[in-house]
């Protein structure tokens, strides 16, 4: 297992079934949260496993071993077209905010991807996530556009939420 130094306390490593409860308590505090998804309740590992490519996602850890957050990516598309594009998410341990996890975490799935050929990395993200755009776009990402009031958040009594549309298109990928 090779793991990749990118501050002084925050090593990337590949995500493992031994991560599960990290991983999917990290994700629960980010829906809690309120700006991080239309979602409610993380799934159960089997669920976040199946939906996952297993190529692409990555911990962040601490010099103890402990898991500040993670990135994965899921398919758009099965259609052939559309192999080069994925959607990804990241989501860090609110008590490590600030320390440089996120930018660690898609430095590392930026660098998988172009590997595997993938040209596009998306997401969408809510515009009040503030601190998720400014990190994105320090990465490299731009905002395509706004999807107004694309869908509904049932644990915020089924109000209207829009969404930015960002991307990383690849400048080494063809």
């Amino acid at each position: 297992m090779t793991t990749t130094p990118t501050r002084a306390t925050v090593l990337v490593r590949p995500m493992t079934a031994g991560d599960a409860d990290r991983v999917l308590a990290i994700y629960q505090a980010g829906m809690d949260g309120g700006n991080a998804s239309f979602e409610d309740t993380a799934p159960d590992w089997a669920a976040f496993n199946a939906s996952k490519a297993r190529e692409h996602r990555f911990v962040a850890i601490d010099d103890t071993g402990i898991v500040l957050g993670w990135v994965a990516v899921s398919q758009v598309s099965a259609r052939a077209v559309y192999a080069g594009v994925v959607e990804h998410s990241v989501y860090v341990d609110p008590a490590a905010r600030g320390r440089g996890v996120g930018r660690a975490l898609l430095d590392a799935l930026i660098a998988s991807t172009e590997a595997d050929g993938i040209w596009t990395i998306q997401s969408g993200v809510f515009p009040e996530n503030a601190a998720s755009l400014a990190l994105h776009h320090a990465a490299g990402f731009r905002t395509v556009g706004t999807r107004e009031r694309i869908g509904r958040h049932a644990s915020q009594g089924n109000r209207w939420r829009d969404v930015v549309f960002i991307e990383r298109r690849s400048p080494h990928v063809n």
